[in-house]
């Protein structure tokens, strides 16, 4: 079982759960790093160990308030890997949430399902 990993929210940096345990995949608030790579490196990692043995339903919550542009290249690349749970007859599931009045966040989400192999729920956030 691997240890979950958990990093609190800043007013730059997202919250992320990623505790395979109690089946919470979840990242949150503004995703604004010096160095995208750098800050999704460790995530990434724990994905990919993840994807070794993966719970028979993982849902991916992603509720962002905003993000620049070299989190959204590693957004995806989360997502790629993410994919390969399905490659191993696993449930997985990607579950975009957005603010009622927020545009950019449902467009977001949605560029990302036209992509992604994946089933793929936009939600808006009730108020």
């Amino acid at each position: 079982m691997l240890k979950k990993f958990i990093l609190n929210a800043t007013d730059d940096l997202p919250m992320v759960v990623l505790d395979s345990k109690n089946n919470t995949f979840k990242i949150a608030g503004r995703v604004l790093p010096q160095d995208g790579k750098i800050f999704f490196e460790p995530i990434l990692e724990w994905i990919r160990e993840y994807v070794k043995e993966p719970n028979e339903l993982t849902e991916f919550h992603f509720n962002l308030d905003y993000y620049n542009s070299s989190t959204a290249r590693m957004i995806t690349k989360l997502i790629v890997e993410l994919e390969k749970i399905q490659e191993l007859n696993k449930n997985v599931k990607v579950i975009w949430e957005f603010d009622e009045d927020d545009e950019v966040m449902l467009e977001r989400g949605e560029e990302l399902k036209s992509i992604s192999y994946l089933p793929f729920e936009l939600r808006q956030k009730s108020s």
